[in-house]
């Protein structure tokens, strides 16, 4: 499986786009990397870059980038909101798949390397990257800024990791890192004074603010016996903040860096600026996401403002990203475009065709058609995903009924239940037609000499057992239904109970038609204990579907009578 990681390089250019289109031009440029969201900001003069892809080029593309903006922006001459160093003011990759931090930090340093030779940049390696424990945190190896830089680097403890010790005036310095995901989030306040921004941000960031004696505002700065500044902590961990005045919006806000979304997710930093906002008479107005941001932080956040209001989790995706975006006000200043947002969409294949994206009208067309498939195969599993949705309404719906307020949990986990099984089916039921054909591309290899068709023959039988493998997992999951389904029938709202019973239908339908395909394909595969072994456990799981079918209609057709 291909190793991916993500590269955030932030530009000290914000507002000429023909100077950021030449540095996003040199992403383009190298194959097998995916540019995934260019975000410049006027008023902090600061353009975030995301792309993604193998390391290699992304480690290429990254340098190529640096390169150019080395050659177009001029420090001497820039000016914006946000801490800044150089013209590539920060360059960390973040490790996404197949691929661990070591990892990681080994391709950061090799960048480093190049950067500080080729281009004669002085280059900090920070986060997992650094050499040393003080250079871990950015904020240490930006201190004092661009203008600070021609100090510091004649500093022997600020020597830099890479490239020359003396001051490079056009292009500053650089810090490249290797981290885990940064969510960067802005909270937006009813305010314009950056003072009392800053107070919420000190508020809440880990580091907190510096103890005073006597006046906490005025007192001078306690100190430790190594002469360091003693702080109060803040609220949150994981978790960097300052506060600063949007020209563009003429608000000021809490700008947020969260360096670790496990510790301190996305909605836990907006409800605590809101509390202490409110504690000095300021209001949240609502917040925004700079760059991208991992479709797990959205579902929690989602999530976690749906419990708050007593209600059912066990919803679409789509409606949990909306409860998400509407709670944290994330269209506040603009509109929120989840697919230009969030990783996980913009990665998806564009032109990649899915029978679930069709209507249900087109998709009986497709079926219908003289293409072979979809089948069978994947009927069942869109059936299996109607039955389980139909067991997933009457939870959500009991969840909502008047008179059970105290049992909403209870319904929501099993609707939480119910929509995994559904998108389990979903995605099978593209998955059915994608096992179909790799049957038929097997097929159609040249049957050739020797060597020809044992790499034919060898393709059959492996597309074969995976056309086996997938209707049988539709057996599977189509059956865990029925739990759901059941518990419906038995406890759920009275006046859904015929939806249960339909649902049931619907399972039983699911395990049955996947199970005629999962016999016709072992009759064509050569691993006899294998086809033994896949038909025993289908006789088994229809056997036991068509008893809790029965069960259920029972449960239902005692409650019509009654």
């Amino acid at each position: 499986m291909k190793q991916l990681i993500e590269c955030v390089p932030n530009f000290s250019e914000g507002r000429d786009m023909s100077i950021i289109d030449q540095i996003t031009d040199q992403i383009k440029s190298v194959e097998g990397v995916r540019l995934l969201d260019v975000d410049p900001g006027a008023a902090t003069n600061r353009t975030v870059v995301t792309f993604v892809g193998e390391p290699g080029p992304v480690v290429e593309a990254a340098f190529r980038a640096m390169r150019k903006a080395s050659e177009i922006i001029d420090m001497r001459k820039h000016h914006g909101a946000h801490p800044r160093f150089g013209a590539t003011d920060v360059c960390p990759l973040v490790p996404i798949a197949n691929i661990n931090m070591d990892e990681t930090v080994v391709y950061a340093r090799q960048l480093a390397e190049r950067v500080g030779n080729e281009l004669a940049i002085p280059v900090y390696c920070y986060e997992s990257a650094a050499f040393e424990e003080k250079r871990k945190n950015l904020a240490s190896c930006r201190a004092g800024e661009y203008e600070g830089l021609p100090k510091k680097l004649q500093n022997p403890e600020w020597k830099p990791d890479f490239g020359p010790t003396t001051f490079n005036a056009n292009s500053g310095a650089v810090a490249i890192g290797a981290r885990d995901f940064l969510v960067a989030y802005n909270i937006n306040l009813n305010t314009t004074s950056v003072r009392r921004a800053n107070a919420v941000a000190f508020d809440i960031r880990e580091k907190g603010r510096p103890l005073r004696e006597g006046n906490s505002v005025t007192g001078k700065i306690v100190k430790d016996d190594q002469g360091m500044p003693v702080n109060i902590p803040g609220s949150l961990k994981a978790c960097k903040a300052i506060g600063w005045f949007i020209e563009e919006y003429g608000i000021a806000q809490v700008s947020i860096n969260l360096t670790n979304i496990n510790i301190t997710p996305v909605h836990t930093a907006f409800d605590e600026a809101c509390k202490k906002a409110a504690e000095r008479g300021m209001r949240v107005s609502g917040s925004e996401l700079v760059g991208l941001v991992p479709l797990k932080a959205l579902i929690d956040a989602g999530k976690y403002f749906l419990r708050k209001q007593n209600r059912s989790v066990g919803v679409s995706e789509d409606e949990i990203i909306k409860i998400a975006v509407k709670s944290l006000g994330l269209d506040d200043l603009k509109p929120f475009v989840p697919e230009e947002k969030i990783i996980e969409y913009l990665l998806r294949d564009k032109n990649e065709k899915h029978l679930i994206d069709l209507t249900c009208k087109g998709f009986a067309n497709e079926t219908a058609s003289e293409s072979p498939a979809p089948g069978g195969g994947s009927i069942s599993a869109y059936i299996g995903a109607l039955g389980a949705s139909l067991g997933t309404m009457v939870a959500n719906l009991s969840s909502h009924k008047t008179g059970w307020d105290d049992r909403w949990d209870e319904f929501s986990a099993w609707a939480e239940k119910g929509q995994t099984i559904k998108d389990e089916l979903l995605y099978l039921v593209d998955e059915d037609t994608h096992a179909f054909n790799k049957i038929m591309d097997a097929f159609a290899l040249p049957k050739g000499k020797e060597e020809a068709l044992l790499i034919r023959t060898n393709a059959i039988q492996e597309a074969t057992r995976y056309a086996i493998e997938i209707p049988l997992r539709v057996m599977r999951v189509a059956f865990r239904s029925l739990e759901l389904i059941k518990t419906m029938a038995e406890i759920g709202n009275p006046n859904s109970v015929t939806d249960a019973g339909v649902g049931a239908l619907c399972a039983r339908s699911a395990v049955m038609g996947a199970f005629l395909n999962v016999k016709i394909n072992a009759s064509g595969l050569k691993d006899k204990a294998f086809v033994e072994q896949v038909l025993t456990e289908g006789v088994e799981i229809e056997t036991n579907t068509k008893m809790i079918e029965d069960e259920i209609l029972l449960i239902v057709n005692s409650k019509i009578k009654s």
